[in-house]
């Protein structure tokens, strides 16, 4: 699993470094620092001719790696291989940790994720947070932000970064959520309402899911349109192995592609669009399994990519005086209770046991997704698509009918359906992945101390 995530040619995080002497060098400790994430242990030796530095060169910068605390050495290699046997290295069990949060129509949740790729601390609480103020919201957020941090640091890990994922429009390069429809937010800088002890980015949900399917699904291919959907339904689109985010930021809207231009209205104020064929309130509500058919309650408030409740459970009522609230979105057509992610298992359990009348309402689904994919693949002509939140569990279901429509109305051969193993985690795992991964594209930036010697920076020039 760690693997696909350290791979270094694969959607880098970071800026591309200087081309300077301090620039070369730092890539050359990222250059190590991948080379050991993905295929160590490695002594020094198997480094150097993995990465093409010599082997005084990547001494040097092993040692500064080590001193950092970003490496450590385990001793001898594992006896059987011809010649003096080198000291293995491997990725610190300490050290940096990437922190994750999401936050959902009726879910919070927060993960840290260390250099190896491994989860070590995670929190989640239900909250019904469509039409809640945004300062409350990420007030409950916040305190899981430092639970998590505070689990992490009794391991002996140090958080490096936040980054959080929403289910709305993010202005590329800021920390603002232009437009979250299924929440009910605009316009709310996250910078202002978060603590400010950890570098903090914030993107789509849809993007983070990508980057998940990206780093560490075991068979995506670099080029692949990603479908995710919860209450909402979000895409990303991954060209080359790097996210095609637009000109603004907000590519990949494909829950508010119209379907049908005369139907119903949507909360993002146009009409007809996919959500309002293919979200999960749709088809509860073409399956006659609203909030009343599925727990007797009467309840309607919002949901949308539920998680487990972990045992904290929000008023879900709460009113700050922060601004960016939308006004009426409590009463969107999308809206079908608060179940979480209970909604999409009876729908695919009840599919499972035969009910032709929820097969029929994700057949129905499946075909305004296959709609709304056609025009997309038919424009930026992807490798696969992949179908991640909600999908991927009633993938069975939506399948015939979206793959039909894509063979029907594609230009040429219809690009494969992959379904993502990653299901609703998928945007909580990419946000903290792309904190570590971070870390990995550039060490230099947690501590690593200046280089003691030019071998490391000069090493570039000569391979």
């Amino acid at each position: 699993m760690t693997a696909p995530l350290h791979d270094q040619r694969r959607g880098s995080s970071g800026a591309r470094l200087p081309d300077t002497q301090q620039g070369m060098r730092r890539r050359n400790l990222s250059r190590v620092m991948h080379a050991v994430a993905s295929h160590g242990p490695l002594s020094r030796a198997a480094v150097a001719s993995r990465i093409g530095l010599t082997r005084a060169a990547v001494s040097t910068l092993v040692d500064e790696l080590i001193r950092s605390g970003l490496l450590d050495e385990l001793g001898p290699e594992r006896p059987g291989r011809v010649g003096r046997p080198g000291s293995a290295l491997a990725i610190s069990a300490t050290g940096p940790v990437g922190i994750g949060a999401e936050v959902g129509v009726d879910h919070l949740a927060v993960c840290a994720v260390d250099l190896r790729g491994e989860v070590r601390a995670r929190a989640e609480r239900r909250s019904a947070n469509r039409g809640r103020s945004p300062a409350p919201v990420l007030k409950d957020l916040s305190a899981l932000v430092r639970q998590v941090c505070v689990e992490a640091q009794r391991q002996g890990l140090t958080p490096e970064g936040l980054a959080v994922a929403l289910p709305g429009l993010v202005a590329r390069d800021s920390r603002t959520v232009v437009r979250a429809p299924n929440l009910g937010w605009h316009d709310v800088d996250l910078g202002r309402l978060l603590p400010g002890d950890l570098p903090l980015t914030v993107d789509n949900e849809a993007n983070f899911g990508a980057l998940a399917e990206l780093w560490l699904g075991e068979e995506s291919p670099e080029d692949f349109l990603h479908v995710s959907a919860e209450i909402g339904i979000g895409a990303a689109l991954v060209v080359d192995g790097r996210l095609l985010r637009g000109t603004r930021g907000f590519a990949g809207e494909l829950g508010h592609v119209p379907v049908r231009p005369d139907g119903p209205a949507c909360p993002c104020g146009g009409r007809g669009c996919l959500e309002q064929y293919a979200g999960e309130g749709a088809v509860l509500r073409a399956a006659g399994l609203g909030a009343r058919g599925l727990d007797g309650s009467g309840g309607a408030d919002g949901g949308g990519g539920g998680r487990g409740d972990s045992g904290c459970r929000g008023n879900g009522s709460g009113r700050g005086d922060s601004g960016g609230v939308g006004e009426g979105d409590s009463e969107s057509p999308s809206d079908p209770g608060d179940l979480g992610e209970e909604r999409s298992e009876v729908l695919a359990e009840r599919a499972a046991a035969g009910d032709e009348t929820v097969r029929r309402a994700l057949s129905d689904a499946g075909t305004a997704l296959g709609i709304a994919l056609t025009g997309a693949v038919n424009l930026v002509d992807p490798r696969a698509i992949v179908l991640g939140g909600a999908l991927s569990r009633l993938a069975p279901w939506l399948l015939p009918a979206l793959e039909r429509e894509l063979s029907e109305r594609t230009a040429g051969r219809a690009c494969g359906v992959m379904v993502s193993r990653f299901g609703s985690d998928g945007p909580l795992l990419g946000a903290a992945h792309s904190v570590a991964r971070a870390v990995l594209d550039d060490p230099a930036g947690v501590g690593v101390g200046e280089a003691t010697s030019d071998e490391g920076a000069h090493a570039a020039q000569r391979t």
